[in-house]
């Protein structure tokens, strides 16, 4: 499948309402548990300016796996926090699935012969699910680690956090030896769920939109 000028003008919107939903909903969700630093630093925002990470809004772009500029977040002001950090880091890629499922029901139920139409909802879906799985992975700083920290032993979060400084790099690492050696390891890991998510959601109509493009 190539990619057309008319596509590229598609996924730029696309993207920047994925990472704005993702960031949202970390934001909304951690003042819903009453941490307001989100909100008092702007980051509480329908704005995709506020919430691109430069880095990985090119990793989503090109490699379909990538991740936001992180919300601010305060867990003293939560009353449980390794409970609502948990929750909180949730929130992302739980609002990027639930897009993803909304495109998919667009896609199985009110599918239109228009081929503009046809690439909007299959970027939204697997934008969306790249997302949203891509940031479950326990790697540091992805919202995946903030759970796995969350619910490790003490001992066991304090080990897997001094980890987590080298995280980033590891992270960046993967991502650029994947695409460029052909390696394979995000696609192992991530491609089957995403596929099985997006035939879930859109049904068959997913692979004749798929077979046309």
């Amino acid at each position: 499948m190539t990619l057309n000028i008319e596509e590229w003008i598609i996924r730029i919107p696309v993207l920047l309402f994925a990472i704005t939903i993702h960031e949202y909903s970390h934001g909304k969700t951690a003042l819903s548990l009453g941490d307001p630093t989100a909100k008092n630093a702007g980051r509480l925002s329908l704005n995709p300016i506020k919430h691109i990470d430069p880095a990985g809004a090119i990793c989503l772009f090109l490699f379909k796996f990538g991740w936001a500029k992180p919300v601010p977040v305060n867990p003293r002001f939560f009353e449980n926090p390794r409970r609502d950090i948990v929750l909180m880091s949730l929130s992302g890629p739980i609002a990027n699935i639930a897009a993803a499922l909304v495109a998919g029901i667009f896609i199985r139920y009110f599918l239109l012969p228009w081929e503009t139409y046809q690439i909007v909802f299959i970027n939204l879906l697997f934008m969306n699910l790249g997302l949203g799985l891509f940031n479950l992975l326990p790697i540091p700083p992805l919202d995946g680690s903030h759970v796995l920290e969350n619910v490790l032993p003490p001992k066991a979060a304090q080990k897997y956090r001094e980890f987590g400084r080298y995280g980033p790099l590891l992270l960046l690492g993967i991502i650029m030896f994947d695409n460029f050696a052909r390696t394979g390891i995000l696609n192992l890991i991530l491609i089957g769920p995403l596929i099985y998510l997006g035939h879930l959601f859109a049904g068959d109509n997913l692979f004749k939109i798929l077979r046309l493009m």
